[in-house]
């Protein structure tokens, strides 16, 4: 778990961005894409969301927390689009990167743009370590230890094999063994393929 806590952050941009910003609401399993060439700010104050790449729907993350996509996009721009999917009702917020640039000039809030981009960089610098250059067994275990930090309403939502597999890209085959030998172990609970609770695990397969 990171140290800082983005919400403070959060706060302030949003107070500000919302009377500025167009309101949407997803139901569960709706999406919406967040294309590149729109350069727009999006707030998802509230539900959790999965979040891929686009082109080819490669598993960016989830998230039960409060986010704000797109602020490092008002510079340079986006590459790629998102597809974001409501796993809860959601409420989001968008407006334009122009718009948003203007806001953050005339209420001097570049400090709380710039701390809440260099959290969403601790996040993503932590996901590597997590990940790359780690064996199998540490990306599965990695990923489980993530999952046992949501909540259970959200945990319920999620089959494990399926999010280990976009998180990691290890075989299903691959990853349905390590669980086994897992739940043989009492390390793990699982029910319906969901993740209900993490023991303890062992450091090495």
């Amino acid at each position: 778990m990171l140290a800082v806590n983005p919400l403070p952050c959060f706060n302030v941009l949003a107070e500000h961005f919302l009377p500025h910003a167009t309101h949407l609401s997803l139901r569960p399993q709706e999406s919406l894409t967040l294309e590149a060439s729109d350069n727009k700010i999006t707030l998802v104050r509230s539900g959790a969301v999965r979040i891929v790449r686009a082109a080819d729907s490669a598993l960016m993350g989830i998230s039960s927390m409060p986010l704000i996509i797109g602020l490092p996009d008002m510079g340079a721009g986006s590459e790629y689009s998102r597809g974001l999917t409501a796993l809860t009702p959601c409420e989001l917020y968008q407006l334009s990167a122009r718009a948003g640039e203007v806001i953050l000039d005339r209420h001097q809030l570049w400090k709380a743009a710039f701390k809440w981009v260099s959290w969403q960089y601790r996040v993503l610098e932590a996901r590597d370590l997590e990940l790359v250059g780690q064996s199998t067994y540490k990306q599965i275990r990695a990923s489980l230890l993530l999952m046992a930090e949501w909540d259970e309403v959200l945990r319920a939502k999620i089959g494990v094999i399926h999010f280990i597999q976009q998180r990691t890209h290890i075989s299903r085959s691959v990853v349905a063994e390590v669980l086994s030998a897992l739940r043989a172990g009492s390390y793990i609970e699982m029910s319906k393929g969901k993740l209900v609770s993490v023991n303890r695990l062992p450091l090495d397969y």
